[in-house]
Order: structure tokens, then sequence, then C-alpha cells
């Protein structure tokens, strides 16, 4: 057999697959059986993913473009595909929103209402709200050379303007910029009154659109569009070169709403000599503009879901059960003492979690919590139980990652507010980012102290942990705790991590762990015994982890991956990748949870991690990976997270081996299994309430 280490896999583009990700996350909002305003939530989760995909990806592309590069890995042919993929997107989302969803919506009785559908009493309600809400806040700029196009932040809505006339000095200063504040909402709601039957909404920027004349008295207000730049937005940050990181990244925050363009929305009417105008303000090629007939901002669309009072239109309420092996009201340190406790959000609640953490800062007989942050949110309980904890004496310390992305600020205001009721405050391993979710507690019990710790694949964030799938453990296992331990003691003091019991910790060796665990259960196909690996993760694009999925492919294993986004592994390519199968599944809930299962012969072994199968994860996140050794635990993860999702044929679609995917059969079939909908119907609260069975 070939060495597949001398053969060209054809990897796939990141970038593509990325944006495929969101081709399919955009067919849920196609779907008729997806109650209507969740149709229009999932058209703005999409918005929101592009948001985000030009913030972190563009930039290289855009350098590129504007360079001229011909050679490399971005080019401007590469800027090119990549943007021309996206307007194809683009348009696909603006024809659904105004072809069948905001139809659908007013067929409801709930119409956003466009200056021209507007009665004359609504007017004048617009107008009374213009006046009183809206134009004290805005400042219109006339441009000429003492007021220079203004700084326009990240996503930020504004108007361009072409005037007609003079102004109050006699100057035909012909273009201003109307800059429109974040604090108003974009989405307004008329009373009743006015609105007539059913629900009345208007776009803030139809209400600043029909009164633009009023802010250039004395002038001809001519071409206008409203626009929103995009702007790359990841802070770097040279850590071996600052003296205070936390000082640095505020700084840096500061300069993130302005940082280089990358992308230009316009209304799709907008003169070509206005978009030509801000192309060259802000240095960016024809290809970066994006003309959107409707609202340039979709994401804002969510407050129209937030404001429509109409649970019909909403996916039933799930109610999550209390953690099924926990008994509530019962000391969970007694309980762990029985065995170790997993638990499957969101179908079960984080409140198990939470009960731990309550308990532990409560018990006078725990001395010390250790916990790690990445993404906790502004509002926490959590970080609120932990200041409580040192009030009441307990030894505290938090590994706050500051470079969270889009986190950092919350992150650092957490840091400072745990610091100043004296918790210890550390910021993990310069140059890398502290990813591993770990919650470790000591306590006495007797002459002996005693350590209990959460471990999960997910953030400590309550919020999110109803909306995405993700495995928490509670243990007392001695040696799994003992090298959690280790595992802060490194964080805390940089000191060199010895050898553990049981855990796997990126940069060390997680990496050269699992390629070896991959080698050898292709060696045990190679020798004819049965091997197979099944991984469960939300990105795949790690080259020599990949190359190591080929490998054992040929040796014979049958490889099945589960992978939510990004995967650039290609599946089914004869003779390399045919025993490869991957599967992205798009459902309700975001899938979020890392599984990984190895059999080779009679061996066996299940892992769960915090880590992705990306380079930055293996080699410049601290991240970490644990065995599921207790045989009951493991199986209920093999059936919960890995076959349960290999045979969903409602939510999951079939990656082909040109980099296309394709719905699974079955998927439009009303009663076609899914493996989300199925574990809600088991973990559906009690008291007679169902799962929910939405189809």
């Amino acid at each position: 057999m070939p060495d597949t280490a001398s053969l060209a896999v054809p990897f796939l583009d990141r970038d593509h697959s990325i944006l495929a990700f969101n081709r399919r996350v955009l067919d849920w909002a196609h779907r008729p059986r997806v109650p209507l305003l969740e149709r229009l939530r999932f058209l703005t989760i999409v918005s929101s993913n592009l948001d985000e995909f030009f913030e972190v990806r563009s930039e290289p592309h855009i350098t590129a473009a504007l360079a001229g590069e011909q050679k490399g890995a971005y080019t401007v042919a590469s800027f090119e595909r990549v943007a021309a993929e996206v307007q194809q997107l683009v348009a696909a989302q603006y024809r659904l929103y105004n072809e069948e969803l905001m139809p659908a919506l007013a067929r409801q009785g709930i119409r956003l209402l466009a200056h021209g559908d507007r009665n004359a009493r609504q007017r004048a309600w617009v107008r009374d709200y213009f006046e009183r809400d809206v134009r004290p806040l805005l400042v219109p700029v006339g441009l000429d050379p003492a007021h220079p196009f203004p700084q326009v932040a990240n996503k930020s809505l504004n108007f361009i303007v072409r005037l007609g006339g003079k102004d109050a000095f006699g100057r035909e200063n012909e273009i201003a910029i109307v800059k429109v504040p974040r604090v108003l909402p974009r989405v307004i709601r008329m009373p009743a009154k006015v609105a007539g039957k059913g629900t009345g909404l208007v776009l803030l920027s139809s209400v600043i659109r029909a009164h633009l004349d009023t802010l250039f008295p004395g002038r001809e207000v001519g071409q206008f569009s409203q626009f929103r730049v995009t702007r790359h937005s990841d802070l770097a940050v040279d850590e071996e070169d600052v003296r205070n990181l936390r000082t640095a990244l505020r700084l840096g925050l500061q300069h993130r709403h302005y940082g280089q363009a990358v992308r230009l929305e316009v209304s799709d009417a907008c003169a070509p000599a206005l978009s030509d105008f801000l192309l060259k303000q802000f240095g960016l090629p024809p290809a970066a503009l994006y003309r959107v007939h409707g609202p340039v901002n979709l994401v804002r669309l969510q407050q129209m879901v937030d404001l429509v009072e109409a649970p019909k239109l909403l996916f039933p309420a799930f109610r999550p059960a209390y953690p099924r092996h926990l008994e509530a009201g019962r000391s969970i340190f007694e309980q762990l003492k029985r065995g170790d406790v997993m638990i499957h959000q969101p179908f079960e609640s984080f409140d198990g979690v939470m009960a731990f953490l309550r308990e532990a800062v409560e018990d006078p007989d725990v001395l010390a919590i250790k916990q790690t942050i990445y993404r906790t949110g502004a509002q926490s309980e959590m970080m609120d139980l932990l200041r409580e904890a040192v009030r009441r004496g307990k030894e505290v310390m938090v590994v706050v990652e500051l470079k969270a992305r889009f986190d950092e600020e919350a992150n650092i205001n957490w840091a400072e507010n745990l610091e100043a009721v004296g918790a210890q405050v550390v910021y993990g391993v310069v140059g890398l980012k502290t990813h591993a979710k770990m919650l470790l507690v000591t306590r006495r019990e007797g002459r002996e102290l005693v350590r209990y710790a959460h471990l999960s694949t997910g953030n400590y964030n309550p919020r999110t942990a109803r909306l995405y799938t993700d495995i928490s453990q509670l243990t007392a296992d001695a040696k799994l705790t003992a090298d959690v331990e280790q595992v802060f003691v490194h964080l805390a003091g940089q000191s060199r991590l010895p050898k553990l019991n049981h855990i796997w910790v990126a940069p060390f060796h997680l990496h050269r762990r699992l390629i070896e665990r991959i080698d050898m259960v292709g060696a045990a196909a190679a020798a004819g015994q049965d091997a197979r690996i099944v991984l469960k993760m939300n990105a795949l694009t790690d080259e020599a982890l990949m190359q190591a999925l080929v490998r054992a492919g040929r040796h014979g294993v049958t490889i099945d991956l589960i992978v939510r986004g990004a995967c650039m592994l290609p599946a089914g390519v004869p003779g390399l990748t045919e025993r490869i199968r991957v599967r992205s599944i798009i459902g309700r809930f975001l899938e979020h949870s890392r599984v990984f299962y190895f059999r080779a012969g009679e061996q066996e072994c299940l892992y769960l991690s915090s880590a992705d199968w990306m380079n930055r994860n293996m080699l410049r996140r601290v991240e970490i990976a644990w065995p599921v050794n207790d045989p009951v635990l493991r199986q209920r993860l093999i059936d919960e997270c890995l076959v349960a999702y290999l045979h969903d044929h409602r939510d999951a679609w079939d990656l082909q081996p040109d980099g296309s995917y394709r719905r699974a059969r079955g998927a439009d079939q009303p009663n076609s299994h899914g493996a989300q909908n199925a574990l809600m119907t088991r973990y559906a609260a009690p008291n007679g309430e169902e799962g929910e069975r939405w189809t």
C-alpha cells in the first residue's frame, strides 16, 4: 500500500468551507416547517456569522487584492473567488427576506412598514418619534477641507447624502455623512392604536431616510444611501513586548472599531458615484462592495423577533431536565463519592454545574476554588459566586483568558472585579490562549484534602449552555483531579508539566497523542483487527491530523467524522478517503461538543475535549482532552453523541468528494429521526410536559 505521506491529498479551502457551513444554516430559514420567526432568526444568524467571517478572515484577501498578488495562499484570484461566493450567499439571503419571509410575516399581521406603506397617522407618529428620540442624536457632517470624512465605526449604520445648492457660507460642498448612534434601536414597534390591526414595526433606517431633508435646511437632498463598513477586528498584541497585557488589550479595544476596512454594504439603489466615493474613502477594491435590497444590517432584525409577541411563530419552549444523575437538594460532593456524573447540555440543564459551584462556595470545609474563564458573558452568576467565595475567606484562583475574541472587554472587566475583592487572577501563558474548561474544588475531609472537579467541552456561560450542545463531567476521581491541579499549577507558575495520569494537554502533547492514537487504530486495521474511529467536533483543518486520518483510512479503518463547521478533509475520494465519511449536523441548538472515539481490536477508548482539530487549538492554545473510563458513562456518550448523530436523517448533511454538502436522505420527511429532537424528548423536564416535537 502506498505511503500516504507521499500522496497529495486535495484538502478543501477553509474559507469556502466556512461559507458552505453558512449555506447550511441558511437552509433552515428556507424551510416551511420551521416556525416563521425562527426562520427569520436563522437568517440573522447567517448575517452575524458573515460579519465575523469578514472581521477575522477577510483581511489577508483584501491586502493581497490591493497589492495585486498573483502567487501564494492569498491572491487577487482568491479574493475574487471568496467575494463572488459571498455575493451569491448574500443575494440568496435578501431574496428570501423580500420574497418569502416579509410577505409571510405580513400575512400573520406582522408588518415592517416602509415610508410609502405608512398612513397619515403612522407618518405623524414616526415624525414625532424622529423629532423626540432620533434628531437630537444626529450630527450631519458636510465634507470640505475643514470637515474631512469622519471616522466610521465598524458595522455602524450611516447615510451618505448628495446635496444641491450652497451651504450657509455660499459653498457647494455636495457630500454629507450622517452617522447613526448605536444606542438607538434599529427596529421600533408602533403603539397598537397607531399600528392598527396586527403588529406594526419600522426600521430606524426608514425613519431617518423619511426625514433626511429636515437635517439639511436650505439644501436640496438628492441621491442618498445607507451604508455600513466592516473592519478587520482581530486584535494583535505582542505579548512579549508589553508590560501589562490587560492595559494593552484595553488600548487595542479602543482601536478595533477603526481597523482596516474589508467590506462595504450599501443600498441596491445607491448611485455609482456615491458607492465609488465610499470605496475610495475606505481604500477598498470594487469587489468588496455589496449592494443589498433591504436593511444593510440583517443582524439587527433579531430585535424584530424579540419585539413580536407571537409564540406560535416560535419553537415551542423547551425545558431541560435537572441532570438525571444528580439528586437535587443533596450534597453533590457526597454524590460524586459514588461515581462521576455526566451532564449533556442543553438537554440537561446547566443548573447542576451551578449547584456544584454554589455548594463549594457555601461549604465551610471547602478551602480553595480554581477555575478557567473563556466566555462567561457580561452578566454572570458564576463570577458573582467566585467573588462571594473570596469574601468567605476561600482561596480563589481564576485563569481569565483576556484574548477570547469579541469577549475581551467582558473578561477584562471580570478580571478587574475579581482582583478588587482579592481573588488571584492570572492570564494564562504568554503567546497562548487558555481555552481549557476546568473547575477544581479542594475540600477538607477529616485529615485529608480531597479534590472535586468539573471538566467541560463548553464555556462557563449559563446563557449559551441553553443553546449549545456540550458535555460536562463532574468527578472526584483522584488521578483525574490531580491532573487538573497540575494544569492549574502550570498556568499560574509557568512550571513544567509533570507526567500526567490521564489528561492530554495542548500545546505539549495533545496533537502528538491524537496522531499516535489514529496510527495505532490504523495498525490494528492493517493487522486484520476490528478498527473504528468516530470523531465529533466543530472544525477540522489541521493538516497533520487530516493526513493521519487518511493513512488510517487507507489501512482499512472505517472513519466517521461529525464536523459541524469547516472541514478541509474531503470524503469519499477514490484511492484516498473512500473509507472516510463526513457529516454536519445543523439543528435548533449549536453543536459544540467534542467527542473522540477510537477502537483498535479489543481496545476501546473515548475522549472528551475542549479542542477542535485546528492548528491553533493544537499549537497555540492551552487545551485539554480527558478519557471517560467508566464503561456506563462511555456507552452513554457513544449512544447520545455519536450513534444518534450518525443515524440522523433530519438535520444531517453529508460531505461530497467535491466539497459540496447534500442533505441526508429522508430529511424532508416529517417523521425522520433527528438526534437533537430525540434527545429533547428523552430529557424534557417532568411535570407532564413532553419533549419538543416540532416538524
